[in-house]
């Protein structure tokens, strides 16, 4: 027999679980949150909760998994300092850009002076080969392809490659409804499944450029305002089971990849494209492409149990260990133990996931150990 509501929701943690009339999308992607679609990020919210249950106030957080930040920039506006690390070059650069401190009149003296030189494009640019060519329309490619020429003669070019990766992504040759993992490029008139009749794929990226350098410069100020005076992240491109962790940290707090659901590099393919980042998806754990075989979470269970362990060594005494996770396969009580963590307590919380085609929900686990 199926649980009653009031009995799942006695098992819940309500103040780690929120509606979609409570928290509204806006409230989650608030300012440096949305810089850039990410799939498979947990939400700011979570983070604030769980921050001021179990990790010492004004303390230093470690993300082993940081992804495309969330633990860094809450940290940061919660008044913590926060490290995190990450295999995908792409995400470090996401990262780098949420969290580092700005100028933010320098900075938008050449958000304003690159928004000129685009809308000043008339299509012509660089000839498009490989990737490029396959994925984008020839106007979408040039004009790509221009602002990527002229990144280099800014001092805030990682702000820049920025925008030019999220134009990018909107402006490939696909379907509206389906930018997360596109197959092939769509080429010819179809049924939107998003707008709800016949569209054509997007055949220019300028509007994007313009458009997405003015919102980042936005959102970028926007967390200058609300973020703590004096709290500082670091970055660190690498693989979290031997990654250098200078210094002690008050707590872990982090969400690892869930096994054989999604591929992190594969999900911003064009950003490697078009930036020629460092590709180490071979060390990915958990990739979407590794599956979910007996073997495959062998080795899930092995990498992830290295990465905990490995962050434990860094840990002050008695620091906790807080895992966001959907556990329904329970392979966290082993890669505890091999971690050596013991778990102290277990939290329930419900998901509303509302992106897109993979809008749903679902229950996810607060694991903290010690």
């Amino acid at each position: 027999m199926a649980p009653t509501q009031d009995a799942l929701y006695a098992e819940i943690d309500l103040d780690l679980s929120w509606s979609e009339r409570d928290l509204p999308e806006r409230e989650r992607t608030r300012h440096v949150h949305r810089l850039h679609p990410y799939l498979g990020k947990f939400i700011p919210q979570v983070v604030e909760v769980l921050l001021s249950r179990y990790v010492r106030r004004g303390g230093r957080v470690l993300d082993p998994f940081a992804g495309s930040g969330t633990t860094l920039v809450q940290g940061l506006e919660s008044g913590y300092d926060a490290v995190g690390v990450d295999i995908a070059a792409f995400n470090c650069l996401l990262m780098e850009v949420k969290t580092r401190r700005y100028d933010l009149f320098a900075l938008e003296s050449e958000v304003r002076d690159v928004v000129r030189r685009v809308e000043a494009m008339d299509g012509e640019g660089p000839v498009a080969t490989g990737y490029v060519e396959e994925w984008f329309a020839p106007r979408a490619a040039a004009e790509l392809l221009a602002f990527r020429e002229l990144v280099d003669r800014y001092d805030h070019a990682g702000v820049l490659r920025l925008v030019l990766t999220r134009a990018a992504r909107s402006a490939r040759l696909t379907t509206h409804f389906d930018l997360d993992f596109p197959r092939e490029p769509q080429r010819d008139q179809y049924w939107c499944h998003k707008h709800k009749r016949f569209c054509r794929p997007i055949d220019r990226a300028e509007h994007f450029l313009r458009r997405y350098a003015v919102d980042t410069l936005s959102r970028i100020k926007e967390f200058s305002r609300v973020r703590a005076k004096g709290r500082e992240a670091v970055v660190i491109h690498g693989d979290s089971r031997e990654a250098p962790l200078d210094g002690r940290f008050d707590g872990v707090l982090t969400s690892p990849p869930y096994p054989g659901l999604i591929d992190y590099h594969e999900q911003h393919r064009y950003a490697y494209e078009l930036l020629g980042l460092e590709d180490l998806r071979g060390l990915e754990l958990g990739a979407g492409a590794e599956g979910t075989s007996a073997a495959a979470l062998t080795r899930y269970v092995q990498g992830i149990a290295a990465v905990l362990s490995h962050a434990k060594s860094a840990l002050r005494a008695r620091a906790p260990v807080v895992i966001v996770v959907n556990d329904r396969r329970n392979l966290y009580p082993e890669i505890l133990e091999r971690a050596g963590l013991r778990l102290e307590e277990r939290l329930r919380r419900h998901v509303n996931r509302r992106t897109g085609r993979r809008a749903g929900e679902f229950f996810e686990d607060v694991l903290i150990a010690r």
